[in-house]
């Protein structure tokens, strides 16, 4: 027992969550099943385009905050759809000014629109800005070590590498990378993107990862609901696999009961 890891909540920003699963609201058939699936995945936190989702901005339109309130879920809004530093700055102190002067963000800054990966260049540009106006940053990034060093060092709060291009369900691509990061890093790591599946993020969380965010592996599900509960109990597997300490690989058999006193 002297090597089991103690567990303690997520905690961001000053807050804690019970969830480690973190939720995005886009690409559900409807607000009914967006609500649905929030609902049976757990998840306390959820992250909102606000390029692409009225919170506010259009009083004409359905507002996702009238079935996603506030007061029971941690709004992250997200800077998504956004390909240059100062694109995404505009957009978080728009978010923080329709949510009443609420901080804590997930700046993510595009390269392309075909593969959505991170432009880290532009990226570092908007978390410095960012932690200077006073945002608590959650940021979207590739999986170079360097880069996810380079922005804590900024002050982001947390480093959420990709496991694979977004909307990919690829899974983890590259986990001796992602295991660098969550080695050296001193601010939470969350896996963002690539999840496809379950097993996907069980894996990322028996790596050590404090929380997994995902949209598309259960927006796209056949079932989105029932997807979205069974990563609720994915991440909660995965994470006490973790603490628990698996059993070493081995190359050859290993009997599962002792060998001393068998009958003879």
């Amino acid at each position: 027992m002297s090597n089991a890891r103690s567990d303690k909540p997520l905690a961001l920003a000053g807050r804690t969550f019970q969830s480690r699963l973190l939720v995005g609201t886009g690409k559900y058939r409807d607000m009914e099943e967006t609500r649905l699936a929030i609902e049976a995945s757990g998840a306390e936190i959820v992250t909102v385009a606000v390029r692409r989702t009225n919170i506010g901005q259009n009083p004409d339109e359905p507002n996702l905050l009238d079935v996603l309130p506030p007061e029971r879920y941690t709004i992250l809004p997200n800077t998504a759809g956004c390909y240059d530093a100062s694109e995404a700055v505009r957009t978080c102190r728009l978010a923080r000014e329709l949510l009443d002067g609420h901080n804590l963000v997930k700046l993510e800054v595009l390269a392309d629109q075909k593969t959505l990966f991170p432009n880290v260049i532009e990226t570092l540009k908007a978390a410095e800005v960012l932690v200077k106006d006073g945002f608590d940053v959650m940021v979207y990034t590739s999986d170079d070590p360097i880069i996810a060093r380079q922005l804590a060092e900024a002050g982001c709060i947390a480093v959420m590498p990709l496991a694979g291009l977004i909307g990919t369900g690829l899974g983890i691509c590259n986990p001796y990378n992602l295991q660098i990061i969550l080695e050296e890093s001193k601010v939470p790591v969350l896996v963002d993107a690539g999840v496809g599946t379950a097993s996907d993020a069980t894996i990322a969380m028996e790596m050590g990862c404090e929380a997994v965010l995902m949209n598309s592996a259960i927006a796209h599900a056949q079932q989105p609901v029932m997807m979205a509960e069974a990563m609720k109990h994915a991440i909660v597997a995965g994470r006490l696999a973790y603490l628990a300490g698996r059993m070493p690989k081995k190359l050859y058999a290993s009997a599962s009961s002792p060998l001393e006193g068998l009958i003879k």
